[in-house]
């Protein structure tokens, strides 16, 4: 599921959502007047007044204040979590930031009283401070310049629980100052990085800080498997006419992930940019220039076919074919569509897998087409092993999803987002269904489901006992995600004849919001039939399975704070505990991708808690990993260059350095 940060406020300039009567099989039109009544109607109520400067401007105050308050949060978990874990300073239960200002300083050789009142106690000895463990952190100021610039020009996610940590203080801070030590306010803007519409962006921030601790790569990985490490190169290499921008960059950024030892590179390769033009006309000039320059550094390439567009056309993105766009302008139903009717122009619906509707061509065949013009063109790259696997776009963003929740179309996290099905091929599908099934009347999507930002307990759709789980229900969630299971069963048998053998990956997002209810709605219309009472994800991965593929799944790192968690209804470990337990039970091997830059080694700890589990009885562990890195990959150097080479080791199963922050 690209990237903007979920939490991230309404935009300047968009309009409100439109005040909507309630739906539902409960609802109905307001009582007309009885016959003879002299009561005139009542006067339709006065418009508001008009909003201006100084209360949106409020309302984005509040929105940062909230912002602050979730990080100030954050940080209090992440101490208290270290803490506690070591076992250095004595906290109580519900111990707050008091209680963890009140220990430093009496560790430091301060004296607080109940009070608060705090000095400097010169009558007891001040301890020697802690020596040096191999793989901690010394927590330092991170308010440098270098460091300033990149995160003013990147957005970065913020992490939540430290698994390793130890604060080490200087006996001449005071408490007030401690702070300092342990965290940096930054000011960030949101930037849009690779596929900024995928659910894998969700956590990017926006607004007025950024609060970051350093955190050590717990544990020794030396003699684990080796787990091969590929970054993602940028978006934007490659300008819209196929030509390769800026080669010489591309070298020393190359040049500088072959010194952190990084096995390969993932590159996309957009639909929208190859065929722009001209159907069956293929130009892959600025990928054969690319791919030349990655072989002279002996680096392995991850393709990704890239069936959908991102970001805005004209404005550093990337959109479908300019001849499918074209078509669009006569048919619409092209596009998924939600149930008032808006487009989302990101991908192909599936309702046209197998309409002929681009110029002669089924969706299917046009996907196969582009598959097999690659594989012509660069099968001595793949018999080589340069090109080592070839991910299949599947969906929005790349990913095996319904565009269920479009930023475009005013959806923020958490919101449930919508179903993507009223199209006029996909009814006419689900009118099939209905008819097979022998209720004709169950030939529509549900009308009590709310709407983008709606939360599962305000629909009678979603909420506990809801018409999810009904008779109707369970028939429409079983056809939506058939579609979506039918339309990877159909790409999947073409790509098997186009590639002749190489390795395919299929990645599936990370919709973990709502996961904790009864209902999962945000995985619901997303396409994945995933309730508590269901395994929706098996006969996903058993068709998978039945085409040999391999599985890439979008993981998060630490991002949220418990009391986001709890609003949400949240669980990212959970759900990705059933995903990659699923899959291997299936069978099939696992890829894991990182949602966000990582920057720290707490995020480190995470990707290598998850890509070699621990207590896994069976010792399992992921294929490889792809991270997602900073465009462009340099400003990394000054930043992260020891924790990323640290990193890199632990998954290659090599000893690592002791790394200060």
């Amino acid at each position: 599921m690209s990237l903007k940060h979920p939490h991230s406020p309404m935009l300047d300039g968009e309009p409100p959502p439109p005040h909507r009567r309630p739906r539902g099989f409960g609802s109905s039109p307001s009582p007309a007047p009885a016959a003879g009544d002299p009561s005139p109607a009542p006067a339709a109520p006065a418009p508001p007044p008009r909003r201006r400067g100084g209360d949106r401007e409020r309302e984005r105050e509040k929105e940062r204040t909230k912002l602050r308050e979730r990080h100030r949060r954050a940080i209090t978990s992440r101490m208290l979590a270290g803490l506690r874990l070591h076992g250095n300073f004595p906290l109580p239960a519900r111990a707050d930031m008091n209680d963890v200002l009140a220990a430093l300083a009496r560790a430091a050789g301060w004296t607080v009283h109940a009070d608060g009142t705090t000095f400097r106690s010169s009558s007891q000895p001040l301890p020697p401070p802690p020596a040096q463990l191999p793989g901690i952190f010394h927590v330092n100021s991170v308010e440098t310049p270098s460091f300033t610039s990149v995160l003013n020009s990147y957005a970065i996610g913020t992490p939540l629980d430290s698994q390793a940590s130890m604060l080490h203080t200087d006996d001449s801070l005071s408490p007030s100052s401690l702070d300092s030590v342990v965290v940096a306010e930054q000011s960030i803007k949101n930037e849009t990085y690779g596929n900024s519409d995928s659910v894998s962006s969700l956590n990017c921030l926006e607004n007025d800080q950024l609060i970051r601790a350093s955190a050590a790569l717990a544990g020794d990985y030396t003699r684990t498997p080796y787990i091969p490490v590929y970054a993602s190169l940028p978006m934007g290499i490659i300008n819209s006419h196929c030509q390769l921008i800026n080669p010489e960059g591309i070298r020393a950024e190359l040049m500088h992930l072959k010194s952190l030892n990084v096995d390969g590179v993932v590159v996309d390769c957009w639909w929208g940019i190859v065929e722009a033009w001209t159907p069956h006309k293929y130009e892959w000039s600025g990928y054969r220039d690319l791919f030349g320059i990655i072989k002279e550094f002996k680096l392995k390439v991850q393709v990704v076919l890239s069936f959908h567009g991102s970001g805005e056309a004209g404005s550093g993105g990337v959109s479908l074919p300019k001849w499918v766009m074209e078509i669009a302008q006569e048919n619409q139903d092209l596009f998924f569509t939600d149930r008032e009717g808006r487009r989302n122009t990101e991908c192909l619906s599936w309702g046209i897998d197998k309409e002929r509707v681009l110029h002669g061509r089924t969706g299917i065949e046009a996907y196969f087409d582009f598959m097999r013009s690659f594989h012509m063109e660069f099968r001595n790259l793949t018999e080589e092993g340069l090109i080592s696997s070839i991910e299949i776009g599947l969906g929005v963003s790349g990913e095996l999803r319904y565009p269920s929740c479009p930023e475009r179309m005013g959806w923020r996290y958490p919101g449930i987002g919508e179903f993507q099905c009223y199209d006029r091929y996909m009814q006419k599908n689900l009118r099939q269904a209905a008819l097979s099934r022998g209720h004709l009347f169950w030939a529509r999507g549900p009308d009590n489901a709310g709407y983008y930002n709606s939360r599962p307990h305000e629909t009678g759709f979603f909420c506990d006992g809801g018409d999810y789980d009904s008779y109707y229900g369970r028939f429409f969630l079983n056809w939506y995600s058939g579609i979506l299971i039918d339309h990877v069963d159909q790409v999947l048998s073409l790509a098997t004849l186009a590639f002749d053998g190489v390795e395919t990956v299929v990645k599936i997002p990370s919709i973990y919001w709502w996961y904790r209810t009864a209902s999962h709605a945000a995985e619901l219309t997303a396409g994945f039939y995933n309730p508590t009472n269901r395994d929706g994800y098996s006969p996903v991965f058993r068709m998978l399975k039945k085409h040999s593929v391999i599985l890439k799944f979008v993981c998060y790192g630490p991002g949220f704070t418990i009391q986001e968690n709890n609003e949400a209804f949240a669980d990212p470990e959970g759900l990705t505990w059933q995903v990659m337990n699923a899959a291997w039970d299936h069978g099939l091997s696992v890829i894991i991708e990182s949602a966000l830059p990582c920057i720290d080694g707490e995020m480190y700890s995470q990707i290598l808690d998850t890509a070699k589990p621990r207590n896994d009885p069976d010792r399992r562990h992921v294929a490889f990993f792809a991270y997602r890195q900073l465009p462009p990959f340099l400003l990394q150097r000054d930043v992260c260059f020891s924790e990323l080479g640290n990193f890199v080791k632990c998954m290659h199963g090599e000893a690592t350095q002791i790394m200060e922050g």
